[in-house]
């Protein structure tokens, strides 16, 4: 075997073991929605930068499409039907039947499903990380662009950007815990709020 072939093969064989080690979009995508949609639950700790809504900081637990996010201000529980809003300020609470379009508005870990209908994919890499960007092939989509920061050992989000309109909210997740969550976690249970008014708006 003459010289340039044997520097063909090599180049053939490695192409064929960089292109085994490396990820797709898609499948960096899948990593990560497995995680996040562990069948137990998960408890994130989470800060949030809007430019509508301004700085907050919480926790948003999750299981499945279930989820019960905590703040100083608000706090929120949906079973997969029903989601119930109460506000502190006004010692109230909202009980309404979100569609799966406000769900996406709401709720930052909707990306799981997010990605996998109506949006192309592109990703850049960084040495710790993958940044997916997802981009809405649909002009009346609600959320137009998803910008994800994903670190490359454990496959969690560190970072959730998303653009509504022309306004940004930026998630940056502190913690990512796997936990086993009771289903009565996300549902509102007035016991806790015994003088918060209801107003059932479904």
């Amino acid at each position: 075997m003459d010289m340039k072939k044997l520097l063909l093969l090599l180049a053939v064989l490695m192409a064929g073991v960089s292109g085994g080690q490396a990820q797709t979009a898609r499948e960096v995508l899948d990593k990560c929605a497995a995680v996040v949609g562990n069948k137990t639950g998960v408890k994130v700790s989470f800060s949030m930068d809007s430019d509508r809504y301004g700085a907050i900081s919480g926790t948003i637990m999750l299981k499945g499409e279930k989820f019960c996010a905590q703040t100083d201000e608000v706090s929120m529980w949906f079973d997969g039907k029903t989601q119930w809003t109460y506000l502190k300020k006004n010692d109230e609470v909202s009980v309404t039947n979100p569609t799966d379009a406000q769900l996406q508005a709401i709720n930052p870990y909707n990306f799981i499903n997010l990605y996998k209908q109506g949006y192309k994919e592109s990703m850049t890499t960084s040495a710790n990380a993958y940044n997916v960007q997802l981009t809405a092939t649909d002009s009346q989509r609600k959320i137009q662009e998803v910008q994800l920061t994903i670190d490359k050992k454990s496959s969690t989000p560190t970072e959730v950007k998303m653009l509504q309109g022309k306004n940004w909210t930026t998630f940056t997740i502190s913690s990512l815990q796997t936990t086993k969550l009771s289903d009565n976690l996300f549902r509102f249970n007035p016991k806790d709020y015994p003088q918060a008014e209801v107003i059932d708006l479904r």
